[in-house]
Parts: C-alpha cells; sequence; structure tokens
C-alpha cells in the first residue's frame, strides 16, 4: 500500500500544454505552418480532443469545446465562405472570444481575409497542413494523449525479455546491475538503468523510457559507466517498452515468507495502474537473471492464457478427487 501512496505523490499531471510547444513538438510531424497570430503561442491547450467548430459556424455556442484545438476542415471553409464578410468576422470574433488555444486548416485551405484579420486581432494562432481532416485528428489525438499522459519516475531497470517490459527493482547493491548485465548478455535489451521514466497511456498502459543524457548507458560496480550499444550491438538498446511485470529482489533472511506455488499473484501500483509483481528473495548461488528471466516468461504465458501454476493445481485437485473416489477392491493385485 505504501508504494501505491509514493507513486501517487510522485505522479506529474500535465493539466495544459501552451501552444508553442505543441507546435515545436509536432511541426515536423503534422506538417504545420503558421500562418498568423504569432503573438498567441502562449495561449495554453487543456483538453487533448480536436474540436470541429461546425456548430460555432452557425451561432450555437451552447457546450462549445472552447479548451480544444479547433480543426477547420473542407466543410467550415466552404460554408464560412458562401457567408458575408461582415458575417465571417462577427462568427469568427464570437469564437475567438471564447479564449481558444489556436485554429488549425486542413488540407492546406487558405484562410479567409476575415479568419486572418480576427486572428492577428485576438493573437490566436493560426496554422494549416496538408493533412486530411480525418488524418490530422488520429494523428494529433495519439500526440496530445502522450504530452497530456500522467507521469512518474521508478527507481528500477527497466528491460525488454523475450517482448515483456520487466521492471527489476531492489535495494542499492543488491544485484539490479548484474542481473541486467547478464540478460542483456544474453540477447535482451536495455530501456533504462537504474532510473526509468514512467508515463501513463489510456488507463491501463504504462510507458517506460530513460532520459535523454545516460540513454544507452548501465553503472556497473567495480567496474563503472558502460556503453550498452558499443559493447553488445544496437539492439540491445531500446528507446521505449511497456511496463508489463515488475520483479523485486529482497535480501533473503531465515524464516522468510517465500512464494513456492505461484497461485499467488502479487502487483505493483505505478500511477494507479496494477502491474503483475514478482518478489525472489537473493541468497548466494542464485542465479538472478535466469530467475528474472523465466519470471518474464511466464507472465509471457499467462498473457497467452497459459497458467502452469493454476494447470498444475486443477490437475492435483483432480488426482486428489480419482483417488478419493476409487474403491479399496481397486486398489488390490
Amino acid at each position: 500500500m505504501s508504494n501505491v501512496k509514493e507513486s501517487l505523490a510522485s505522479a506529474k499531471v500535465v493539466e495544459s500544454i501552451p501552444v508553442w510547444d505543441f507546435y515545436e513538438s509536432f511541426e515536423k510531424r503534422l506538417q504545420l505552418e503558421l500562418l498568423g497570430g504569432k503573438e498567441g503561442l502562449s495561449k495554453v491547450i487543456q483538453e487533448k480532443s480536436i474540436n470541429r467548430p461546425a456548430l460555432a459556424l452557425t451561432g450555437y455556442f451552447k457546450y462549445f469545446a472552447n479548451k480544444r484545438i479547433q480543426l477547420f476542415g473542407a466543410g467550415e471553409m466552404a460554408y464560412l465562405r458562401d457567408l458575408r464578410e461582415n458575417m465571417q468576422e462577427l462568427l469568427m470574433t464570437e469564437i475567438a472570444r471564447k479564449n481558444i488555444p489556436c485554429m488549425i486548416l486542413s488540407r492546406n485551405l487558405d484562410p479567409t481575409p476575415a479568419m486572418l484579420k480576427i486572428a492577428e486581432t485576438f493573437r490566436v494562432p493560426l496554422f494549416k497542413t496538408p493533412m486530411k481532416s480525418k488524418d490530422f485528428t488520429a494523428e494529433c489525438t495519439v500526440m496530445l494523449e502522450d504530452k497530456f499522459a500522467p507521469r512518474t519516475m521508478e527507481y528500477g531497470t527497466l528491460l525488454d525479455i523475450k517482448g515483456i517490459g520487466t521492471l527489476l527493482k531492489g535495494k542499492s547493491g543488491v544485484g539490479k546491475s548484474e542481473c541486467a548485465l547478464a540478460l542483456i548478455e544474453r540477447g535482451h535489451s536495455l530501456v533504462a538503468d537504474d532510473l526509468t521514466y514512467v508515463r501513463r497511456l489510456g488507463d491501463h498502459e504504462l510507458m517506460g523510457d530513460s532520459s535523454e543524457l545516460n540513454r544507452g548507458y548501465m553503472e556497473c560496480r567495480g567496474i563503472g559507466i558502460l556503453n550498452i550499444a558499443e559493447l553488445f550491438g544496437i539492439r540491445s538498446v531500446r528507446l521505449e517498452k511497456r511496463i508489463d511485470l515488475v520483479v523485486s529482489f529482497i535480501e533473503w533472511e531465515p524464516g522468510m515468507d517465500e512464494e513456492r506455488t505461484g497461485l499467488d499473484q502479487g502487483y505493483y501500483q505505478i500511477l494507479g495502474v496494477s502491474v503483475p509483481h514478482v518478489e525472489i528473495p537473493v541468497r548466494p548461488g542464485r542465479d538472478l537473471a535466469r530467475l528474472a528471466e523465466v519470471a518474464a516468461l511466464i507472465q509471457a504465458l499467462k498473457r497467452m492464457g497459459h497458467d502452469s501454476a493454476q494447470e498444475f493445481n486443477e490437475r492435483l485437485i483432480e488426482h486428489m478427487m480419482g483417488d478419493a473416489g476409487a474403491k479399496p477392491e481397486d486398489s488390490k493385485p
């Protein structure tokens, strides 16, 4: 329960994005061109959805989503051009007064003179893109989802083990780096060493990555800083990975409880998402890398619908029920 409070306390929730940040981040991918309203780039986008202001252009502003990016497609622009210029100015003024963050024209459509005038007067950034409205909406929504995603940091090393994003956790000096190094040597990939940056996409998916500064580097006690890509090849490093499993290394103590069957699945909370959690006691002679690798493979099997512990338990119950139903004489030679 304590790790839930710590994760939520350190979580960073993004409530708004400046238009200049949106423009700088996605200018190339969305092929954006700034046409006017440059002085309003400090305005903020407060919602991650796109709004088509078709109803607003008819004068109906009830439930108008003014916190979103306003996308003008072929339909909106055709309707606007059919209006007299004074009516265009009136409607665009009403829209601009709602404190919208910015306006974007799809299909490389040219703005009307009235639209350009209002953009400059009310300092509303006006862009255009060659993308179709449908494609722009889909692409931009995904990017905004990532920008608005809640974020936190987890102390642990993240690896891609056979497609399973595995976060190795444990006290300093417990052997996480040695375990990670052994896994990389076996062909698995490093995502982040020691400190993993996590963001939540949607309600149930966690993505982990590293900072730009130490991406591809590892610290190994007694050896120093290692460049993983140079030592093991570029395929040994990944930019990001979904977190599917948390493996915690804990120091073994006499009499401590250890999981023997695997029937009781534990979970670790990150940003309100429950991630399957395995605790592995550390003691001399144990191959931590092999155990972490097997834990990841078991998680991969569970995602495919195969639970070895549960299957064995069912077989055991069937065997016991069969023995209980056998007659005494059945056991005689």
